[in-house]
């Protein structure tokens, strides 16, 4: 079970976790349209940044059906 102080700072942080992430993803479509390569940098975050935000939204939510069925 997940702290009830800690719930807010894990949604926030899974929350810019992702849109750090689709604008990564953004920015590796584009940079391929212009036949370049993206750095490693961005292409690390795309790739990882995503599956790491649903992971803690996943966890999230079912810590609260948890709670909700303990109640």
């Amino acid at each position: 079970m997940i702290p009830h102080g800690f719930r807010r700072p894990l949604t926030i942080v899974a929350a810019v976790v992702a849109v750090l992430s689709l604008a990564a993803v953004a920015a590796v479509i584009a940079i391929a349209f212009a036949n370049g390569v993206a750095p490693v940098w961005v292409t690390s975050t795309a790739l990882y940044g995503l599956p790491l935000a649903f992971v803690l939204m996943a966890a999230l939510v079912v810590d609260a059906v948890w709670v909700r069925r303990r109640q």
